[in-house]
Parts: C-alpha cells; structure tokens; sequence
C-alpha cells in the first residue's frame, strides 16, 4: 500500500516509521543485548502466532478420523510426516519430543513470516485511525524482521541443544568432549576456545539468518509502496506489478526460510546426539 498524502513524509521518514518498534522506551536499541527495552508489537504477535499454531494442531488433531481424511488433515498430516521422517533421518536417537518440538517450530516460524503479507500501511493507515489511535506511533508486525525476536527462538533452541548434550553423553562425557574434541585432550585450550566460538556461531547464525532475509523482504515491501505513492502513472503500474511479483516470490521464501530454520534445528539436535 502507498504512503499517505495528507502525511506526506519523505522516503527517509515513511521507511524509518515503519521499521520502528512500538516498545517502552522512546530510544532506539543500539546494542544487541538491552533487555531494558522491550519490543510489545515483537512480543504480541509472536505470542499470538504460537497460540494461532497450536490451536491449528490441535483441531487437527482432534478432528483427525480414519476414514477419508478432509482437505485440512491431509495437509496436516502431510507436514507432520514430513518433519518426522527428516526427524528420524538427522536424530540418530528418540524422536518422541524433538520431531514435534520440529513441527512446533516450523509453524510458529511460518506463521510470524506470514505476516510480512499484510499490506504495509494496514495498521497506520486504516485499523489505527479507525480505532481512534495515534496513526504516528511505530508498529512493526512481522516478529521475525526483528533480531530480537529471531535471536530470542535461536536461544531457545540452543538451550536444548546443550540440554540433549548432557542428557545423552552425561556432563562428565560433555565436558570431556567440550575440552578433548577436536584435536585431544593436549590441546584443551585450543579444543574449549573452537567449540564455544562454535556454539556462538551457531546461535547467532540461526537468528540472524532468518531475521536478515525477513528484514530484507519487508524493507523491499516499503520500497515498492514507495513507488506506488508517486502520482505518475509508471508509479502505479510499477507499484503494482512489482508488488504482485514480489508477493508471490515471497510465498517461497516465507516457508522456505520456515523449513531452513526447523532443518537446521533438527541438524543442531543431531550433533548433540553424536559423540566425537
């Protein structure tokens, strides 16, 4: 959707409202971790897609039959045959929590990138005035275009990383393996600085995997209705040929950046599996 006229912001101003947070501070976050800012907008829909998800689930699973099964529980059905056999193929070990664990992230990931559908000045433009709002205040939807949503999952999952970690090779098997893998127990020092770098690199390449391509097919959303705000005529077909083009690319990388997200889970879970 197009900038609004009666506002007329620069490009500079509409792009940089748009990428602010509703939060409890009127600072912009500058460092990676300030846990004394915090994002609600982030925090709303994040929350809201988790409980849309597993109530999904769950009337899938307790409308599920044996009979001939309706369009819905076939899709269902079909997703979760597909995250438990990658599962079962990646995780040499018991699946019975982390395939679902799996499917759980999958359709929480995919339904916060789902958002980035929703036009760009839906909030600022039509629901906030309707409901007598402050149409200036900042509200970004997608928690996935924010780090700190992104970093947020990637914590969680490497908090089980480490806990698998432990539960199969015990903590005296851990700590061996954390100063004695890879190049023996004479390297320990070289051995413990490489595999925490490792577990920091894994983490953080995680979130800001996800949160660098959802970041990135926003801004190109608030550049196209950038275009669309012009008053020529190229402007508007522009606005929406480009905008049609790009919606349906981004159905792909929406799920594909879903599915990215819980393979690499599954990847990560493995190797807490293994022993080297």
């Amino acid at each position: 959707m197009s900038a609004t006229e009666h506002a007329a912001p620069t490009a500079s101003e509409y792009i940089s409202h748009h990428l602010g947070h509703l939060s409890n501070s009127h600072e912009q976050q500058v460092a990676l971790v300030d846990m004394s800012i915090l994002n609600y907008d982030t925090l709303f829909w994040s929350i809201a897609c988790g409980v849309i998800g597993s109530l999904l689930m769950y009337m899938a699973a307790r409308k599920a039959s044996s009979g001939v099964p309706g369009r819905f529980q076939s899709a269902v059905e079909m997703l979760v045959e597909m995250v438990d056999n990658q599962a079962k193929s990646i995780v040499h070990g018991n699946t019975s929590f982390i395939a679902p664990m799996a499917l759980t992230v999958f359709v929480w990931v995919a339904l916060m990138n789902s958002l980035d559908f929703l036009p760009v000045d839906l909030f600022s433009v039509w629901i906030f005035p309707a409901l007598g709002i402050d149409s200036g205040i900042h509200h970004r939807v997608v928690p996935t275009a924010d780090l700190n949503g992104t970093l947020g999952i990637s914590v969680g999952i490497f908090a089980l990383m480490m806990y698998y970690s432990v539960k199969i090779k015990g903590a005296g098997g851990f700590v061996k393996e954390l100063f004695s893998a890879p190049f023996g127990p004479m390297m320990f020092p070289a051995n413990l600085a490489l595999n925490l770098v490792e577990y920091a690199a894994k983490t953080f390449s995680l979130g800001m995997r996800l949160f660098g391509n959802m970041f990135a097919g926003e801004l190109l959303f608030l550049l196209i209705a950038l275009l669309g705000s012009t008053a020529t005529v190229f402007g508007g077909i522009g606005h929406l040929f480009a905008g049609s083009i790009w919606a349906i690319f981004h159905i792909l990388i929406v799920f594909l950046q879903a599915f990215i997200f819980m393979m690499l889970t599954l990847v990560y879970m493995g190797q807490a599996h293994e022993a080297h």
